[in-house]
């Protein structure tokens, strides 16, 4: 495995008779941001306190650049809860300065570095203040900022979007992308899927503590059904029910999304869909994060 990459190596986990993990695998690779998506309790919080050490794992290994992660090699990584993990009351210029000192950094290198976060995440005008009275947004950047202060080696970050109005995201989409660019591998949690799928390099699937599914969206799409969309201005609902072979995904009339079972002729549907009238648009589609993230979860129970 290449240097500085994230690799959580068959990581298991459990409380009691509840299994958190199971074999959980997977690789950040230096350079790459990499999306893990999952439902709630799905394990992904899990993961990323074992790699920071705050959860010990019943089994398995992380390392990065080919080594066992150890306590040195944390203090090297950048890591943002979900859960706010600030001092309310303390000013946001002395927190992100006291939060570098402590990963090592003099007091001159931590005051630039906590400077420069500052002026990048839109606080300048806030550095004084207190965390408590900053907007739930603004608590957020602060929050990234004490992660990157200490120049990371490497970025773990549980929902950093959660909460962020759209300038926002664009600020801390800009900042994950030029740490990226440096080689630094981050990784991050989020259930904003269409985010995910614009911002990231490959995706990681999670379901109740199990790998799913890795990769880029594209090869995750490779081996999905075929899906068709079909614009057919004069259609009504219900226009494509029936067909042999074809699922409706969606279907508002006019717009219709249908997914084809192995050997249907999707000739067939659009000779029923020019049976309604013009039909001005007859596509295949590729299915999106958000589609393939619903069907590992549809998955997820079987019947007994």
């Amino acid at each position: 495995m290449a240097d500085n990459t994230l690799e959580i190596e068959r990581v298991s986990k459990r409380y009691g008779d509840v299994v958190a993990l199971d074999e959980v695998s997977f690789d950040v690779r230096a350079g790459e941001l990499f999306g893990f998506v999952g439902s709630n309790g799905a394990g992904k919080t899990t993961t990323m306190r074992i790699v920071l050490g705050v959860l010990a794992a019943d089994a398995g290994e992380v390392r990065f650049a080919g080594e066992a992660v150890d306590h040195q090699t944390r203090t090297r990584i950048g890591y943002m809860p979900e859960e706010r993990g600030l001092y309310p009351k303390m000013k946001v210029l002395d927190q992100l300065v006291y939060l570098a000192q402590l990963h090592g950094m003099s007091a001159n290198q931590a005051h630039a570095s906590a400077r420069n976060w500052i002026s990048r995440l839109g606080l300048a005008e806030r550095s004084g203040e207190e965390v408590q009275k900053l907007s739930l947004g603004n608590q957020q950047r602060v929050q990234l900022a004490a992660a990157l202060v200490h120049d990371p080696a490497v970025l773990v970050l549980d929902e950093p979007f959660s909460g962020l109005d759209p300038l926002a995201v664009d600020v801390m989409s800009d900042v994950l992308k030029a740490k990226a660019a440096n080689g630094v591998p981050v990784v991050f949690s989020s259930h904003q899927l269409d985010l995910v799928e614009r911002l990231c390099d490959r995706v990681g699937i999670i379901r109740s503590g199990r790998m799913v599914a890795t990769g880029s969206v594209g090869e995750l799409t490779a081996d999905a059904a075929v899906r068709l969309r079909i614009v057919a201005p004069g259609a009504t609902p219900g226009w494509a029910d029936g067909l042999p072979g074809v699922s409706v995904i969606s279907d508002s009339g006019a717009e219709t999304v249908v997914e084809l079972a192995a050997g249907a002729d999707d000739q067939a549907v659009l000779t029923a869909a020019l049976a309604t009238g013009p039909v001005t648009e007859f596509s295949r589609r590729t299915p999106s994060l958000t589609e393939l993230f619903r069907t590992a979860v549809a998955e997820e129970k079987t019947p007994a």
